[in-house]
């Protein structure tokens, strides 16, 4: 497709920023100095995204590229990064005609954000490129413990009896909240999750060290206080031992790891030790 106000002697480009974040909720920002309407989401100028220079090739080398912004209090908050909600946010940067922004945009990267930074009052954060993936490990490393995730598609355990909803009576310290609902067999909650469906932390999650009846016990305090009465959903967890897998979850024939492989202390046993 040929976008023509790229070709013209006076150009009327505006960037513009779309930000998925994990919990569906999207943002969009541009440079122009006027809020744009793009496929029904509003880009607002204010406070808009500055990026570094965009460089794109062809290679296999990790495209990198860091962005920056002001913070306000009904877009992007301190308290929302500091929180979290914005790691791993996908991101698309592209360019339209401010004229006429439905008439065609033009792509630029795409990537999800990295590292993010607060410093007076402004954000910077590092958009990883999809070849950021090339990064990754092709091989596993080899493990005692199981290198699947309760639930997922190497597991196979079916998660649906195992999440429950419930709702917040008491809060004890920072890391320690008590539910409406008895876990149903001891420690059937540690190494899970709780999701925030209410209140402050709504669309977030934090992770389980431990239960004991109705007592959680986080690993980390929430980022913002804990209502009562608010909703949360329950996920079970697992220590990822094959003990575990095969008493609890009847699940060893999917155990991925090897609890028998011998580990390094092998090199420094000697005769008679």
């Amino acid at each position: 497709m040929t976008l023509a106000w790229l070709e013209g002697d006076l150009t009327s480009i505006a960037l513009c920023w779309r930000l998925d974040r994990r919990d569906g909720v999207a943002i969009g920002f541009t440079s122009h100095d006027r809020d744009l309407a793009i496929d029904g989401l509003v880009y607002r100028a204010a406070p808009g995204m500055t990026p570094s220079a965009v460089s794109v090739s062809d290679g296999f080398e990790v495209d990198t590229l860091d962005v920056s912004g002001a913070l306000t209090s009904d877009a992007i908050t301190a308290g929302d990064m500091a929180a979290g909600r914005w790691d791993g946010a996908a991101a698309r940067l592209f360019a339209v005609d401010w004229r006429d922004p439905g008439g065609g945009s033009l792509h630029l990267t795409r990537g999800e954000l990295g590292d993010v930074a607060i410093r007076d009052g402004a954000f910077s954060a590092e958009l990883r490129g999809p070849t950021a993936l090339l990064e990754r490990l092709v091989v596993e490393r080899t493990s005692p413990e199981c290198r699947a995730s309760l639930g997922d598609r190497r597991c196979r355990v079916d998660m649906a009896p195992r999440t429950r909803f419930a709702r917040i009576v008491a809060v004890g310290d920072a890391t320690t909240v008590t539910v409406d609902a008895t876990e149903p067999e001891a420690g059937a909650y540690g190494y899970g999750r709780i999701d925030w469906i209410e209140g402050a932390n709504s669309g977030m999650a934090s992770l389980i060290a431990g239960s004991d009846g109705a007592t959680i016990m986080l690993r980390e305090p929430a980022p913002f206080a804990v209502e009562i009465g608010g909703l949360v959903r329950l996920r079970e967890g697992c220590d990822r031992a094959l003990a575990t897998c095969r008493d609890r979850f009847a699940n060893a024939i999917n155990f991925r790891g090897e609890p028998y492989l011998p580990g390094n202390d092998l090199l420094t046993r000697y005769p008679g030790a």
